[in-house]
């Protein structure tokens, strides 16, 4: 957000919108409304005396109505923009006349009760609609026992109690009497998966996982060992990547999943705490007591939408999300107007931004003719030259809410930090990151004439950039900061260890301290980016990536090993939505190949690979010998595979086939597959165990729609579908309602009562167990479908090339899961589709198109700055060349020269193809080698640092 806020291409209009839509794609005539804020954000700043001299107290919408704030308020303290508003509703002086107390105590002059409402003409190329969600209200649901017994509470409000801008500051107490709740209970799928009263029939997708990480946040704020957590579950919906790991990891920590849906909610004892009566799997009641009682609420469209959506002209669906198809998953009704996030469909942050993403680039395509024309290009004050004087160093101590300040003391970080040597400034922020923390700590440079700065902190992974970027508008070099990660690399991981986990924050305060004192100002080499594109595979992720570049208008080369486009989608029968994959992937195909601008290298594959960002040159092995290839950007879309199952007599029968084989045989000839008597579906084959931890994601979708076809084309099929959880996330879970009313049968199993599958007297005959007759079963089968899991297709090779990341199951690691989800760690390099992890059709062309927009923001520049940590060589090297040896890049070379009469030798670093890594240094036994920001007396002071006692 704070990004966003300082972006100068980035007009924010709050308390604003839409109230007409004209024109075409391309060029619209948009009408917004503009309420008043009655506070003029040119002058205000942000010092909270209007809201602290308001009288009037209403119910914190942010804090989910649990507590108060005043008329004069601002949201949360990372607001952007950071001013202050009125609420016209609440306000004593709009309301009667009276009062006026924040205008008599405002020092800036900002408070203007007099502002109106303004009407905006906008001309704009597009529209992007992300209105986002609600919360469902449980309201209208007495049987929960909301509103009438306080400890019951939805997730949304548990939320608030556990954070640190929440109404008790982080410190988790119940509501009926402040107690801290050692047993606490969640509900899932209050109001989705569900067509009582006004509950929503489809999956809300993220709650499970918001459950499981609020059983975990609760067991960490409460004592070892003497704490209880509950979840109660019809399916446990882990259906994102790596999210199974978290799920097992909450079984292993003892957090308690219950196949149950409680019927009965009643007050504890007194008044305090909720009794809840369920049944268990065996058939037995159960009653049991809990200090809480947390309602794991679904996602419903946000208020307004049907106004929006009247508006546009765009189509809503029967949930009123936004319409859209799997073969255009961003676009809406309406050419030109996109919709994304949960205005699409109930999603976590991961695949809402991604859609984001997704939308720019397609709003790139349309309106590629005017690029560049209106954009204002940021520019930063002449650095001050720095170097000759003494350090001035400002350090910032962040809380992180609970986060740092759950665990370190960090006041007593701050205080620790003020007699560190060269340190003239400390201060402790909530949130360091913050948009008006970033202007104090602007402010606070002039101030104090600081030279070099510190903040205490999270990763500079991600937010490193940030703070160098407020140091160069604040006219220092970015690189005259050192970030401390004491919460990633202590909070986070000593949260049993409070004690000593602030001793560890004063010390990795103590060594970036001692660094930064030594940096010195850098600059990278400014290098001609090279306008142009590879995009490394051929199914449908890396075609819709190729077609995405090549019409944003960068020339795109797209590598596929095999002989054929296509990959896993040549396959597939239909969309979940009922659209045949195989016409839409032909007219795919056809449009790649007669681009003018996107060439297809067919039976190839990457052999080698070298520089960086910008300027990368990558050889490709083609019949008949080797290409290379300069790109700005490269996509890697190499997809997945379906495993080769080795249970359920797979391979020994031709009866028994994995998905992709059903969907051929389907496709090929339905009238054969429909028109037998029996067909069973085992979900989990190779997911989700000790060979691949994982869940495959996309099997139980496949599974219902595939069973909705055979029994609408034969009624009187049997239909049986074994599972663990059916993960029917979102509005899939559509398919699988609409199986269940059809007749299929749905029997789940466990690890412990797996299926397992036998010839007898020629039939198939699949042997498992009933939970709910609690009683072993033989299924005939006249055809057995196995979801056989998605695994990885081998990316180690292609990953050493580039330097990139995988996770433990193979696939391509994203360089931060929910900020960059297309972002490779390697910069210029982008992912998408299957071989980052498994996902639907409409799923990987989105990713596609985000990979696309990504890249396109390098491709656009004519010109651009390398990252300046890079190696360089001293007047001490002297030719051993043991660092070649060493270098992952291949970025040192060694050259012979002459000094008078006498020949040398000496390594010469080619700063295109170096990443900084600093193996080269580290092997070099007379330190001839060194990296930029990581000079061996930098490395040498914050060893000392570490090891002096404190």
């Amino acid at each position: 957000m704070v990004e966003c806020g300082r972006h100068l291409n980035i007009e924010i209009l709050t308390l604003s919108e839409l109230e007409s839509v004209s024109g075409e794609a391309g060029h619209f005539t948009v009408t917004v409304k503009k309420h008043p804020r009655f506070v003029d954000m040119e002058k205000c700043i942000a010092c909270g005396i209007c809201a602290e001299k308001c009288p009037k107290k209403v119910d914190d919408e942010h804090n989910a109505g649990i507590s108060k704030r005043k008329a004069a308020y601002i949201k949360y303290g990372q607001t952007v923009p950071l001013s202050y508003a009125l609420d016209p509703e609440s306000c004593i002086y709009l309301q009667k006349g009276k009062c006026g107390a924040c205008a008599k105590a405002c020092p800036s002059d900002a408070i203007n009760f007099n502002e109106k409402e303004e009407l905006l003409t906008l001309n704009v190329g597009a529209l992007i609609l992300a209105p986002g969600f609600q919360p469902f209200s449980p309201s209208k649901h007495d049987y929960t026992g909301y509103g009438v017994i306080p400890d019951v509470v939805t997730s949304m409000e548990y939320e608030r109690l556990l954070s640190a801008g929440g109404p008790n500051m982080g410190h988790l107490k119940r509501p009926s009497d402040d107690a801290e709740p050692m047993k606490v209970a969640w509900i899932q799928c209050v109001g989705s998966r569900s067509i009582n009263r006004n509950d929503k029939k489809y999956c809300s997708s993220v709650c499970c996982m918001y459950a499981i990480k609020q059983a975990g946040v609760t067991r960490d704020h409460l004592p070892k060992g003497a704490s209880d957590q509950a979840i109660f579950n019809m399916d446990i919906r882990c259906h994102g990547k790596e999210f199974d790991a978290y799920y097992e990891d909450a079984r292993d920590k003892e957090i308690r999943f219950i196949k149950a849906r409680p019927h009965t909610i009643l007050p504890g004892p007194d008044g305090k705490g909720v009794r809840l009566s369920y049944a268990q799997e065996d058939g037995s009641m159960a009653d049991e007591l809990f200090d809480m009682v947390v309602l794991s609420v679904g996602l419903t469209a946000q208020k307004g939408v049907k106004k929006l959506a009247t508006v546009t002209g765009i189509a809503l669906d029967e949930f009123d999300f936004a319409q859209s198809t799997a073969e255009s998953p961003i676009e809406t009704t309406v050419p030109g107007i996109y919709a994304v996030g949960s205005f699409r469909a109930p999603m976590g942050i991961p695949r809402a931004v991604t859609q984001a993403s997704a939308a720019a680039s397609d709003v790139s395509v349309l309106l590629k003719d005017a690029r560049g024309q209106d954009a204002a290009v940021k520019s930063y004050p002449q650095e001050r030259a720095v170097e000759s004087d003494e350090p001035r160093i400002g350090v910032f101590v962040c809380s992180c809410g609970v986060n740092i300040a759950g665990v370190v003391d960090v006041a007593a970080v701050a205080d620790y930090a003020k007699a560190l040597p060269g340190v003239v400034h400390v201060e402790n922020n909530l949130f360091t990151c913050s948009t008006d923390t970033q202007a104090l700590i602007a402010a606070t440079i002039e101030e104090h004439n600081l030279n070099r700065v510190v903040v205490a902190a999270c990763t500079p992974r991600t937010h490193e950039p940030l703070f160098q970027d407020t140091l160069k508008e604040s006219a220092l070099n970015g690189f005259l900061f050192e970030m401390a990660n004491i919460r990633n690399h202590n909070a986070w991981v000593h949260k049993e260890a409070p004690a000593q986990a602030t001793e560890k924050a004063k010390i990795q305060v103590r060594m970036a301290v001692a660094k930064v004192g030594l940096s010195v100002s850098l600059h990278g080499e400014i290098i001609d980016v090279t306008q142009k594109a590879l995009v490394i595979g051929g199914g449908v992720s890396g075609i819709q990536s190729a077609l995405e570049l090549a019409s944003q208008g960068y020339p795109t080369t797209l590598v596929e090993k095999k002989d054929r486009l296509g990959g896993n989608a040549l396959c597939l029968d239909k969309t979940t939505d009922g659209r045949a994959v195989g016409p839409m992937l032909d007219e795919m195909i056809a449009t790649l190949e007669n681009h003018p601008d996107i060439s297809v290298l067919t039976g190839a594959s990457v052999v080698d690979v070298k520089g960086s960002v910008g300027k990368f040159t990558t050889t490709v092995a083609v019949a008949g010998g080797e290409r290379e290839f300069t790109h700005g950007v490269a996509v890697l879309a190499t997809g997945a595979r379906e495993s080769v199952p080795d249970e359920h007599l797979f391979g020994r029968d031709s009866r028994v086939m994995t998905h992709l084989m059903f969907d051929k045989a389907f496709t090929k000839d339905p009238q054969r597959m429909g028109g037998v008597d029996s067909t069973v579906f085992i979900q989990c084959v190779g997911s989700r165990d000790e060979n691949r931890p994982y869940c495959s994601r996309v099997c139980c979708s496949h599974t219902a729609k595939k069973a909705v076809e055979l029994k609408e084309m034969n009624p009187n099929m049997r239909v049986v579908v074994l599972y663990r959880e059916m993960r029917t996330f979102g509005t899939q879970e559509m398919l699988y309602q609409k199986a269940r009313a059809l007749g299929v049968i749905f029997m789940r199993y466990t690890q412990a009562t797996k299926p397992h599958v036998v010839h007898e007297n020629g039939h198939l005959v699949v042997r498992a167990f009933d939970p709910v007759l609690q009683r072993p079963m033989a299924i005939e089968a006249d055809q057995l479908v196995l979801a056989a899991a998605i695994e990885s297709n081998g990316n180690a090779a292609l990953a050493e090339l580039f330097k990139c990341g995988t996770n433990a199951d193979g696939f391509i690691n994203e360089a931060h899961p929910k900020l960059r989800p297309v972002d490779v760690s390697v910069d210029g390099l982008f992912v998408a589709g299957l071989c980052n992890y498994p996902k639907s059709l409409d799923e990987s062309k989105a990713q596609a198109k985000a990979a696309a927009a990504r890249a396109g923001i390098i491709l656009a520049k004519e010109k651009m700055e390398l990252d300046p940590v890079k190696s360089f060589v001293m007047e001490s090297c002297d030719g051993c060349a043991l660092c070649l040896d060493v270098c992952p890049y291949d970025a040192l070379t060694l050259t012979e020269y002459t000094s008078g009469d006498q020949q040398h030798k000496r390594i010469e670093s080619d700063h295109a193809l170096c990443k900084g890594c600093g193996l080269c240094s580290a092997t070099c036994p007379k330190e001839g080698i060194t990296v930029k920001g990581f000079t061996g007396e930098q490395l040498w002071a914050q060893v000392e640092a570490a090891l002096s006692p404190l």
